[in-house]
């Protein structure tokens, strides 16, 4: 079977999880987590679900053994009608799964770069599709940890969540395997942090705790102390910050803090970016 995105968009059906507010009248997406840290230690993928229709996707589903009967309890009770994957780029860790899970599911499209595994719709640097009728999702390309990494802008009413696999970490970013420092500043700084401040971020690892034990050994301030609190006291940090949050504290999205250029010797953003990015590989705290 063929996929694009326009005959995704063409079979669309609204938002995701429900707040109690005020205004009955607004949605919120609803998410729910898959920890795969039996398979692959620290990796999530995500069930991203529309509430009107109930059609949902599911984001890097690695590990089959982890996803399948997460899905399949989503499916049997009628909560989803699973309608595809979405992939943030090709690595084992993320687009691994997709040939097991279309096994059980095909057929259904797999959204994602070029390289992932059982690719059908690659989409364009901002070009947009919905998950049902509510959840508008907006492709961000964010070449630097792979060529083909993709973040994905969702947004269902007021609520805003965007999936950034291995760019961006809570308090932190990918390795740059098959980029540059130029590259992630773009990614980081130019593309991602002009997202609304209110957008939930949604990474695709669990590194929070060494990201901001690096982070505290550039940057000392109360913002990062908060969220070393944060961590002594939470095992999970996904969807619980904010791009607002990670202007604050995250190193590699205040290069031109001037802590931070003291920290790493260099004055120019591109090389203030490389130099976080060789301490970090190299720090022991």
């Amino acid at each position: 079977m063929n996929f694009s995105l326009r005959a995704i968009r063409a079979t669309a059906a609204s938002p995701l999880r429900r707040f109690t507010t005020t205004n009955i009248q607004r949605r919120t997406m609803h998410i729910q987590s898959i920890p795969m840290w039996t398979g692959s230690h620290d990796n999530y993928a995500y069930v991203v679900i529309d509430d009107k229709t109930k059609d949902a996707y599911v984001v890097d589903p690695a590990n089959p053994p982890e996803v399948l009967p997460v899905l399949k309890k989503l499916i049997d009770s009628g909560e989803i009608n699973f309608k595809g994957i979405i992939n943030t780029h090709h690595h084992r860790d993320h687009a691994g799964g997709n040939a097991e899970i279309l096994k059980q599911y095909k057929p259904i499209p797999v959204i994602g770069g070029k390289d992932c595994a059982e690719v059908d719709v690659i989409p364009k640097h901002n070009e947009t599709f919905k998950i049902g009728e509510g959840i508008n999702v907006r492709a961000i390309h964010t070449p630097c940890h792979t060529q083909d990494s993709i973040c994905y802008f969702m947004e269902d009413g007021e609520d805003k969540v965007v999936f950034t696999g291995d760019t961006l970490f809570i308090a932190g970013c990918g390795r740059f395997f098959e980029g540059t420092a130029e590259e992630m500043h773009e990614a980081l700084n130019n593309r991602l942090a002009k997202l609304p401040e209110e957008t939930r971020v949604y990474p695709g690892h669990e590194y929070t705790k060494s990201n901001i034990k690096f982070g505290k050994s550039v940057l000392d301030t109360p913002a990062v102390r908060d969220l070393v609190q944060f961590c002594e006291e939470n095992e999970q940090t996904q969807g619980k910050f904010t791009i607002g949050d990670e202007l604050k504290y995250n190193v590699f999205m205040r290069v031109e803090d001037p802590d931070v250029r003291k920290a790493t010797g260099e004055t120019d953003p591109l090389k203030v970016m490389q130099k976080l990015r060789d301490m970090k590989n190299n720090f022991k705290g």
